[in-house]
């Protein structure tokens, strides 16, 4: 596999939906992106707020872009602030460094992301990571 297919897009939003409802967890948001950062789906359940999506596109654009999660984002942000924030400055402040943004790989190959926000953000990333399970794919939070 190469790359997201819509299909498997829109399997993984579902199955992430459905994850955080069994967990009892807030109302989620989630995106996924392409190998170059580009929009596959986007959901955002009822009762969600609006601006999730920019929260959801940031924390998997900073995934995809720099191919790393977003737990190794918040590290390195924790540990090296000056890397991120110049990081956030050259992709004009579109990352969001934080747990939520999941790479999809195909070995060792990026293929794309999954950007879920609407709870904690390990809990966020912990449904994604079942969403994409759901659609055949492999994460790494």
């Amino acid at each position: 596999m190469t790359q997201i297919t819509l299909d498997q897009a829109r399997t993984a939003i579902r199955a992430t939906f459905d994850a955080g409802a069994e967990a009892g967890l807030k109302p989620l948001s989630a995106i996924v992106l392409d190998a170059g950062g580009h929009v596959l789906a986007f959901e955002r359940q009822d009762g969600s707020a609006p601006g999730r999506f920019t929260i959801a596109h940031g924390k998997a654009y900073g995934a995809v872009m720099l191919g790393m999660p977003g737990s190794a984002q918040m590290d390195r942000a924790e540990s090296q602030h000056y890397f991120m924030t110049a990081v956030n400055g050259a992709f004009g402040g579109a990352v969001v460094p934080v747990p939520g943004g999941i790479l999809v790989k195909d070995g060792d190959t990026v293929i794309g992301a999954l950007g879920v926000t609407g709870d904690t953000s390990d809990n966020d990333a912990a449904a994604g990571l079942k969403g994409l399970e759901a659609a055949g794919l492999t994460g790494a939070a």
